[in-house]
């Protein structure tokens, strides 16, 4: 998994709330268990119409908000059903940070365990990066983990809460693979005891 430590990007303006996991990956492109690939479908439904054609309005097929490696949106952001393919999608994007008030609990976990911080503001400082998201390119976030802030174009800084765990596993790039090979000593001296005291196993 990648390593999340400071990322200073462009952020997307999303003020929708209750954005769903089926709005940020509809149920057909669930088929898959690959990881990549899935960014072009991100957003399916509002990126393009029954044709397949861009739909101009969208954040993402805008020129300003193409590039964008965060987005800021409304509250309750990854509701919906349990789909580990909505960070996945995100992630192949370029999506690696997600502001909200606020985020649906299953959403939340498998952006860690995918290399997405998913940050928690209150709603004024939402309200202030959103409107910073909204000039595009020429109004970088910058998402800092061991500071735990987020710092808007002007400068202003906003502290997030984060549990330790979590952020020891961003900040080391560890997934829960990763997690179990860092005990790889361990479970070799256990599998090497094993072996001789029951080598008929």
């Amino acid at each position: 998994m990648q390593k999340f430590t400071t990322l200073t990007g462009i952020a997307a303006p999303m003020p929708l709330v209750n954005i769903d996991t089926d709005m940020i990956i509809p149920k057909q492109f669930l088929k898959t268990i690959q990881r990549s690939g899935l960014g072009k479908n991100l957003f399916d439904e509002m990126r393009y119409d029954a044709n397949g054609a861009e739909i101009p309005d969208f954040v993402l097929n805008q020129p300003a908000w193409r590039e964008a490696q965060i987005i800021v949106a409304g509250d309750n952001f990854g509701c919906g059903s349990s789909r580990e393919h909505a960070p996945w999608a995100l992630l192949d994007f370029g999506i690696r940070c997600v502001i909200s008030t606020s985020f649906a609990d299953i959403f939340f976990n498998n952006c860690f365990k995918n290399g997405i911080l998913p940050v928690v503001l209150p709603q004024d400082a939402v309200d202030a990066l959103m409107e910073d998201a909204r000039n595009g390119a020429n109004a970088r976030l910058t998402v800092d983990l061991e500071a735990q802030t987020v710092t808007g174009a002007d400068g202003t800084a906003y502290a997030f809460d984060i549990d330790p765990h979590r952020k020891h596993c961003l900040l080391n790039g560890l997934d829960d693979i990763g997690l179990t090979m860092e005990k790889s000593a361990v479970i070799d001296d256990y599998e090497a005891r094993m072996a001789q005291a029951r080598p008929w196993v």
